[in-house]
C-alpha cells in the first residue's frame, strides 16, 4: 500500500506514520513534538475518549482546552479494544506503522496481543516506544505512575521551594510527564534515524521517573562530590550568585550576574561600589556562602525603582535580566509572538482557538501546526479506509461499537 503522507506536513518526519495509543499527558507530549515535525499521527481512543477529555473546566465550547493543547495535529481514531475487530483494524494499522507510543500498565499490550515480541515479528521495522511510571525494568516496573510522585522520587521536590524546613514544592508544570514526552520523541527520532539506515525497529523505553531525574543535573553532581544532599534555594542557583529574583518596588526582575564580569557590572547598573569592596561577596564562592546576606542587600536596592528602570539600565549595560512574567504576560510578549510561539487553529467544534507553537525552528523542513485536536472518532472512516475496510466494513464495526465515529 502506498505510503500517505498527512496533509500540508513540511516537517523533517514528513513520512513518518505514528499509532498513539496514550492518554492525558506524557505520550500525547511524544505525539505533539513528532506531529508538529511532520509525521502523521493517529491517536487511538477508548469509546469515551481520552481522559484528559473531562479535564474541565476550562472548555471552549464542550471541549477541553486541556485535551486541546495536547493533541493537535493529530487525527483521531476511536476503537473498543474489547471487541476483536476494534483489536484486529488496530493491529492492520501496526502492520503499517513506523512508530507505536504507548503508556499502558505493563502487560496490558501483551494481552492484546501488541507487545512488542508480537509486532516485531509481523513488522520488524516498527519503533515500540514504551512510557510508563517507572520504566518496564526494576523492581517499580509494575507501578502506575503520575507526574507528582515523580517528582517527588526524583528528588526535584526536595530542591523545591522557599528553603529548608518548608512544606515540599513542586514546579508549577508537569515536568516529569513533559519531559519524559520530550526525551521520548528524542528517542523515537533518532530509532527512526538508524531505521530507515537498516531496516530494523526497535524498543524505546524511558519513564516520568527517568525524566524528572534528568532535571537534577547540577544538584546531582553538587552530592555526588560533597556526598551532601543540596536543598531549596527558593530561585537561586545552587551553584552561581547572584542569580535569581529580586523584589522591586513594583514586582520582580531575574538577574544572571553569575560571573565575575557580571557581578562587577550588576555593581556599576545598581550604583553599590561598597559591595565590590566587601570581602563577604569578593568571589562567587564568597557569595555563595554567604547568600542570604546578599540577598537581604540586593532585596533593599533594587526595591527602591520599577521593574522596568532595571530592565531599561541592565540592558544599556549588557546584563543578563528579565520580567517575572505570568502566563497571560508571556503570551503578549513580543518575543513570544516573533518565535510563532502563539498559533490560532481551526476546530471543528470550539472554532478558532489558540495553541503554543512548536519550540524548534528547522530552516529548510520548518515545523507546522496544522490542525487542531480532533473531536472523538473525527478520522476514524478516513483512517480505516486507508487501511484497506470498504465503507460497508466500517459501518458494520460502527454498528457494533467496535469502532465510534464522529
Amino acid at each position: 500500500m502506498e505510503r500517505k503522507i498527512a496533509p500540508q506536513a513540511t516537517g523533517p518526519l514528513a513520512g513518518m506514520k505514528v499509532i498513539e495509543l496514550a492518554h492525558i499527558m506524557a505520550g500525547p507530549v511524544c505525539g505533539l513534538m513528532l506531529a508538529d515535525m511532520g509525521a502523521d499521527v493517529i491517536k487511538v481512543e477508548k469509546p469515551d475518549g481520552d481522559d484528559s477529555r473531562r479535564f474541565v473546566p476550562p472548555a471552549i465550547e464542550g471541549e477541553s482546552a486541556a485535551y486541546m493543547m495536547m493533541n493537535r495535529n493529530k487525527r483521531g481514531l476511536a476503537l473498543n479494544l474489547k471487541q476483536p475487530d476494534a483489536v484486529a483494524a488496530l493491529h492492520k494499522l501496526l502492520e503499517e506503522a513506523d512508530v507505536v507510543i504507548e503508556n499502558y500498565r505493563m502487560g496490558t499490550m501483551e494481552r492484546l496481543g501488541l507487545g512488542y515480541d508480537d509486532l516485531r515479528a509481523i513488522n520488524p521495522r516498527l519503533i515500540y516506544c514504551e512510557i510508563s511510571g517507572f520504566g518496564r525494568t526494576g523492581p517499580y516496573a509494575e507501578r502506575g505512575g503520575f507526574d507528582l510522585i515523580a517528582q517527588g522520587m526524583s528528588g526535584l521536590m526536595s530542591i523545591t521551594g522557599e528553603g529548608h524546613g518548608r512544606p515540599p514544592v513542586k514546579p508549577g508544570a508537569p515536568i516529569s510527564d513533559i519531559t519524559a514526552g520530550i526525551i521520548a520523541a528524542m528517542g523515537v527520532s533518532a530509532a527512526y534515524a538508524r531505521m530507515l539506515q537498516t531496516g530494523e525497529g526497535q524498543k524505546v523505553d524511558t519513564s516520568l521517573f527517568e525524566a524528572a531525574i534528568t532535571q537534577t543535573y547540577w544538584q546531582s553532581a553538587i552530592a555526588f562530590a560533597t556526598g551532601t544532599a543540596p536543598g531549596p534555594l527558593g530561585s537561586a542557583h545552587p551553584l552561581n550568585a547572584p542569580y535569581q529574583s529580586f523584589r522591586t518596588s513594583d514586582g520582580w526582575i531575574n538577574v544572571g550576574a553569575a560571573n565575575q564580569r557580571n557581578w562587577e557590572r550588576f555593581l556599576e547598573v545598581i550604583d553599590a561600589p561598597e559591595l565590590g569592596h566587601d570581602l563577604r561577596f569578593a568571589s562567587n564562592q564568597d557569595r555563595m556562602q554567604n547568600l542570604h546576606a546578599l540577598e537581604g542587600i540586593l532585596n533593599e536596592k533594587l526595591g527602591h525603582e520599577t521593574t522596568q528602570v532595571w530592565l531599561d539600565r541592565m540592558e544599556a549595560a549588557g546584563l543578563p535580566a528579565g520580567p517575572v512574567l505570568d502566563i497571560l504576560e508571556m503570551h503578549r510578549d513580543p518575543q513570544t509572538l516573533a518565535r510563532d510561539m502563539i498559533v490560532e487553529v481551526a476546530h471543528p467544534k470550539a472554532g478558532s482557538v489558540e495553541t503554543l507553537g512548536h519550540p524548534i525552528k528547522f530552516s529548510e523542513t520548518p515545523a507546522s501546526i496544522r490542525s487542531a485536536a480532533p473531536v472523538l472518532g473525527q478520522h476514524s472512516r478516513e483512517v480505516l479506509g486507508e487501511a484497506g475496510y470498504d465503507s460497508a466494513a466500517i459501518d458494520a464495526m460502527i454498528a457494533t461499537g467496535a469502532v465510534i465515529a464522529a
